[in-house]
């Protein structure tokens, strides 16, 4: 499990990337409000990270750095839209945890075929799964 630290930087991490089209909506907030909640940080904390830095620490683990890409494929759809800058973002930040280009791509590519461009995690884990075979 991720210590304290660790899950500051992952909401940390999400918090920017929902500002890469310079505006953060209701139910992004909402959203991220909600990871928050699960992972155990109070609502005046989660609150204090949109004006404060914090020390970014990558996920330690393949899984968990999956788990984090698919938060932020949810978080770039909870408000139904979705601008180019975010998908360039996306995958960069895809890239830096080290995950495969090609199924950062696939995951890109495949979201368009589920409602609200939801993808099922047992799709995103098979996809990933494939990658490392």
């Amino acid at each position: 499990m991720s210590t304290y630290e660790e899950k500051l930087s992952i909401l940390a991490e999400m918090i920017a990337f929902a500002k890469a089209d310079h505006a953060i909506k209701d139910s992004e907030y909402d959203f991220l409000l909600g990871v928050a909640t699960q992972l155990g940080v109070d609502k005046a904390t989660f609150d204090s990270l949109f004006k404060t830095e914090v020390e970014k620490i990558m996920p330690k683990t393949q899984a968990e750095r999956i788990v984090q890409f698919h938060r932020l494929v949810l978080l770039m759809n909870v408000d139904q839209e979705q601008h180019q800058i975010e998908v360039s973002e996306l995958h960069n930040i895809g890239l830096r945890m080290g995950l495969p280009p090609s199924a950062i791509e696939q995951v890109l590519t495949i979201m368009h075929k589920y409602p609200n461009k939801i993808v099922p995690p047992e799709v995103l884990i098979s996809i990933f799964k494939a990658h490392y075979n």
